[in-house]
């Protein structure tokens, strides 16, 4: 079985005519759920939930509290190459724009790792273009090699892979992976990926599920909030998550609600995604799964962030560079978008700090 089979399952279903029918007694009622089902996921994503936000995020409090404690992972990105051959209207990568297109070489790799790994990270996610020839297997199962010595953890967020190809990488040190279907809206999917690879929806569908079966210990799911109507990408992000912790009860799931920042050449039509949103969709996801994490990324503000960590945040990024060789070179390539929220290393783990909580560097021991 395939999620695509769930996804499909959804496709004649009227979610506004049910999110107009939900009332606040059905959202109370789902809060206070001690297991909710897919009907108490769609209530807290409804318009009336908003009428309970105070509500929903004392719940997800003490579940956050009870599951996680008063603990955040700071991890942060390395871009190692930019090189992209998918025509996405959203996206600074696009193949068509015309951007400094750089990809690092193993010894840049190298410096670029030591330059981050001095300010204290062990968690680290690597991200490349979505160009198998320019960034093949091969040479990300390299870098990992170059880089597994100074960050115990290392995850990957890339091209989508085969199952073999994952565990080529999870052999060389990745364990863990992120893919964001960017939208569960076959329709607008197809849209908005005007060509290349990644206009195969039920190839980047599956690749989660590939990574999960080639031994990948933590997955990142996530929709990119204003591609298509929030709402229902959130339920699916949600149903994507319990598919694969029902399927693969070892593996570490987290959630990561991004927004649409701008980028080269990016697209103009977005569909807005307040801050209250956010927030719905954050604590929908919280009181759906309470055991999974939640990633705040720099797409988002300094104050936003320091608003949303008692809610349930357990991963934030820190120290943000999404240039190519950004830290360590004087001519590094193109950024894939625009950062949100530029405060230094020291600066997010104070932050965090203020807010009554932990920052941490590694929460996990490879044996």
């Amino acid at each position: 079985m395939s999620f695509y089979e769930v996804v499909s399952k959804y496709r004649d279903f009227n979610f506004n005519e049910y999110f107009n029918k939900v009332t606040k007694e059905d959202v109370i009622r789902s809060i206070n759920s001690e297991s909710l089902n897919e009907f108490d996921l769609l209530n807290l994503l409804s318009t009336k939930a908003e009428e309970c936000l105070e509500e929903m995020a004392q719940r997800a409090r003490a579940l956050a509290l009870k599951y996680s404690g008063r603990t955040i992972l700071l991890y942060t990105p390395m871009y190692i190459s930019n090189f992209c051959i998918n025509k996405c209207s959203y996206c600074g990568y696009n193949i068509e724009n015309k951007i400094e297109r750089r990809k690092l070489t193993l010894d840049e790799v190298r410096a670029e790792g030591e330059a981050i790994s001095k300010e204290g990270f062990k968690h680290l996610l690597l991200l490349t273009g979505e160009s198998e020839y320019q960034s093949p297997v091969s040479y990300i199962a390299d870098s990992v090699r170059v880089l597994k010595d100074m960050f115990p953890s290392i995850s990957i967020e890339v091209y989508p892979m085969r199952t073999e190809q994952y565990k080529e990488v999870v052999e060389a040190g990745v364990e863990g992976l992120t893919v964001y279907q960017e939208t569960y809206n076959e329709e607008v999917y197809d849209r908005v990926h005007i060509s290349g690879p990644k206009k195969d929806f039920k190839n980047r569908l599956d690749a989660p599920e590939r990574g999960a079966e080639a031994g990948m210990r933590s997955l990142g799911l996530g929709a990119l909030l204003g591609l298509a109507d929030f709402r229902q990408d959130a339920f699916f992000v949600a149903m994507h998550g319990r598919y694969l912790v029902n399927k693969y009860p070892y593996i570490e799931l987290s959630f990561g609600p991004p927004r649409i920042r701008p980028c080269a050449g990016g697209l103009k039509d977005i569909k807005e995604v307040t801050d209250k949103n956010l927030v719905q969709v954050m604590l929908a996801y919280k009181l759906f799964y309470p055991q999974g994490g939640i990633n705040i990324t720099t797409r988002e503000s300094n104050e936003i962030r320091r608003n949303l960590i008692p809610l349930g945040v357990t991963k934030m990024s820190a120290g943000v560079s999404t240039e190519i060789g950004g830290r360590t070179l004087s001519k590094h390539g193109t950024a894939q978008f625009d950062i949100n929220d530029e405060s230094s290393t020291e600066e997010v783990k104070e932050l965090i700090k203020e807010c009554g909580y932990q920052p941490i560097f590694k929460d996990w021991v490879r044996l």
